[in-house]
């Protein structure tokens, strides 16, 4: 005899809840989200669809940097001052090596302790869910359940190098890319096509004895971005230098983010963009929901392990067997 399946949670309750701007509310609705349970995920489809309405008024900033740039007390000292200034903050991690490391922010919190203790904050990762589509998912759900939560900051972060960013770019207004003074390879990121997808350079570290280094890498990358087609014709990404240690610059950072959220709307792309990103998002579901029937449906799992044994010793081609497997789910 099999026990009964637990009941649903009552969506209604917890959305009125979460609109009430309730904690426990809103973290319930986000391990909602990234259950695996086909209830619970039916559960979470119908949360989000009935909070839509209460969605998209936040501002969306994505911010990336290499490994010791100063994110997390970046993010720790912007979101503080947002706070003295009105504003509620939600921030939100994207790792695609978060099944092995538990994700970064598990460990920055440490670095973020004024905004983890501030009622006006709330810090979450995303799990991995084995893939870096999975991450952003589950991130996009979480960034709009904060938003109907009465968070009108999102700081989205992206710890790893490569395609996160363009997963974090397109679920967000403005990409912030965070650089070190003096690291030896000024123009780092433009190799990494990183330089190519901020709507702003930040050089961390503009202090002290860093002051003239951080000064001499900004003046390279304006340079360098003369050179570069910028992403909007409406806005043409700024370099700022600033100290997350002291809080100099932080004022600055967010300056450019409001006149860039100005121009964009003036222009009609900030719409323009947050429909694209609706569509990408549609398609990263279902993407996400065909994978998910390979793995679940047994005759069909164990006729893909056949194929792949197949391609793997060179009887039929990739190509052949993508197809066959295009057929199973017919």
């Amino acid at each position: 005899m099999t026990s009964p399946k637990p009941a649903s949670p009552d969506i209604r309750a917890l959305a009125r809840d979460l609109r009430a701007g309730h904690r426990a509310a809103l973290a319930r609705a986000i391990t909602l989200v990234e259950s695996r349970r086909s209830d619970h995920q039916a559960s979470a489809r119908e949360l989000v669809q009935a909070l839509l309405p209460d969605t998209g008024k936040a501002v969306r900033v994505g911010i990336t940097g290499s490994p010791g740039v100063g994110k997390s007390t970046t993010i720790d000292a912007l979101g503080m001052f947002l706070i003295a200034r009105g504003h509620k903050v939600a921030v939100l991690a994207v790792d695609p090596s978060s099944a092995r490391t538990g994700g970064s922010i598990l460990g920055d919190k440490t670095r973020m302790a004024r905004l983890a203790a501030s009622d006006d904050a709330y810090i979450r990762p995303s799990p991995s869910s084995g893939t870096l589509g999975g991450v952003a998912a589950k991130t996009r759900e979480a960034m709009l359940l904060c938003e109907a939560a009465g968070f009108d900051v999102v700081l989205v972060e992206t710890v790893g190098i490569g395609q996160s960013e363009t997963a974090v770019c397109d679920m967000t207004d403005f990409f912030l890319a965070l650089m070190l003074p003096g690291a030896g390879d000024e123009l780092q990121g433009i190799k990494k096509g990183l330089v190519e997808l901020a709507d702003m350079i930040a050089i961390n570290k503009a202090d002290g004895d860093n002051l003239k280094r951080a000064n001499l890498a900004a003046a390279d990358y304006r340079s360098a971005l003369h050179i570069l087609a910028p992403r909007s014709e409406h806005w043409h990404p700024p370099v700022e230098t600033y100290s997350a240690l002291t809080g100099a610059g932080l004022d600055k950072l967010w300056q450019k983010i409001l006149e860039h959220r100005t121009a964009m709307n003036a222009s009609g792309e900030f719409a323009a963009r947050r429909r694209e990103q609706q569509v990408k998002w549609m398609w990263s579901m279902l993407e996400n929901r065909i994978m998910a029937r390979l793995r679940s449906d047994a005759a069909i799992r164990a006729k893909v392990k056949k194929m792949e044994a197949e391609v793997a010793e060179g009887r039929i081609s990739p190509a052949v067997a993508a197809e066959q497997i295009a057929e199973l789910l017919r």
